[in-house]
């Protein structure tokens, strides 16, 4: 009987030394493969606000806070909608002409024509979601390629809105009912509710998402750095509403971008359709094989991306208190996209949620905020804002290089 060979001996005890040095190679592995989830978007937040603080010590102050929810508003609802394209791995280059065009079909139904305001704000949502479907089918079904077609709306859109706007160029809208999402805030109460459930959906939709990874076999944050996130978070939804309440509460506006972030990150993640989105991003084609649907998604998903924006634009009317042909224009289409990928969404579809529009939001939107605070001119707002982005987008590459290098 051939002797058996001696089976190997247990690897002793870890020195501290070595558990601390498999510790950090465990954090270099999930930093580079992208497994750390939304928390050094948190940490640099904290870090931004700390910074500022320390530099003029209004910026945490009620009156700056609200300011800062009415900025972000804009930016972070239109770039839920950007981050349900880029879940697609495609890009939509028109959302910032969609929100001025939707802006001014609002103002003119309103004002020149003597619409209801509810019946105004049917109208531009309506006109949004149809610009959303005619793109996408215009991609999903033609073929041709979502950049070119939506950077085709972003100057068609922007025409049609100095259409409909004429020869003014713009609308005021003092409509009570519109201007009051701008100006009312919510009782101290609701403040303390919405932060809880907030902080709550935000738990147990990371939790739930990395634990239908962990089934699927694929690479999942543990619970410890999902716990984190959500006491970080946590710690700048209560922070706020505390200083928010001293200064009159919430701003509605606020209710209605957290309000959206909510949903659709229910959605994205509790849902077939959902589930759908994310498969099609991951491998089409594969998707396609599966029975998916590729086109209806594609178009759902570019749909809802020009709703999102028709949105953005009613709340930059009621900021605003007009229509202009300034709605929608400027840098908004490049903040939003810059919020949807700082807050953690690949530009290689697959990866990303909704809360990643409202971190990334809240990034630009503190930066821009701070900047304008401590006196800095426009200039070095933008070099910052492009750093911040190339260093996420940066992130992102590596991240995916990390993991394809892991076979994931």
């Amino acid at each position: 009987m051939a002797a058996r060979a001696p089976e190997p001996e247990p690897a002793g005890p870890r020195t501290r030394g070595e558990a601390v040095r498999a510790a950090l190679h465990d954090l270099r592995l999930r930093i580079t493969q992208g497994e750390l989830g939304q928390l050094p978007v948190l940490l640099s937040l904290a870090a931004i606000w700390a910074f500022f603080q320390f530099q003029d010590q209004h910026f945490l102050t009620a009156r700056n806070l609200s300011n800062l929810v009415l900025q972000i508003a804009v930016t972070g609802t239109i770039a839920i909608g950007v981050v349900l394209v880029l879940l697609l791995g495609e890009i939509d280059l028109s959302v910032g002409s969609v929100a001025g065009v939707c802006s001014a079909v609002l103002g003119t139904a309103v004002v020149t024509h003597g619409w209801p305001w509810w019946a105004g704000i049917a109208t531009m949502l309506a006109c949004g979601a149809v610009i959303g479907a005619f793109q996408g089918a215009w991609f999903a079904i033609l073929g041709v390629p979502s950049f070119v077609v939506t950077l085709a709306g972003n100057l068609g859109w922007l025409g049609v809105q100095l259409h409909v706007l004429g020869s003014t160029g713009t609308v005021n809208v003092f409509e009570s009912h519109i201007s009051a999402i701008a100006t009312t805030f919510l009782p101290s109460y609701w403040g303390w509710m919405i932060a809880a459930a907030a902080t709550a959906s935000f738990a147990g939709t990371r939790l739930l998402e990395q634990a239908r990874r962990r089934r699927a076999g694929l690479p999942a944050a543990p619970n410890a750095v999902v716990i984190a996130e959500a006491a970080g978070l946590g710690a700048v939804f209560f922070g706020a509403v505390a200083v928010l309440n001293h200064g009159g509460g919430m701003p509605t506006a606020g209710l209605i971008l957290l309000g959206l972030v909510v949903f659709f990150g229910w959605v994205t993640t509790r849902t077939r359709f959902g589930r759908y989105i994310f498969a099609v991003g991951g491998n089409a084609e594969a998707a396609r094989r599966a029975g998916i649907n590729v086109t209806q998604i594609r178009i759902a998903v570019f749909t809802l991306g020009s709703f999102l924006a028709a949105v953005g634009g009613l709340l930059a009317v009621s900021r605003g208190g007009a229509a202009g042909t300034q709605t929608g224009g400027g840098t908004l289409l490049l903040e939003a996209i810059a919020a949807a990928v700082i807050g953690g969404t690949s530009l290689f579809g697959g990866r990303g949620s909704a809360w990643a529009a409202l971190l990334g939001a809240l990034v630009i939107g503190s930066v821009s905020n701070g900047l304008d605070l401590i006196g800095q001119s426009a200039d070095v707002k933008y070099i910052v804002e492009g750093g911040i982005l190339l260093l996420a987008v940066t992130i992102d590459a590596v991240s995916r290089r990390g993991r394809e290098a892991a076979g994931r």
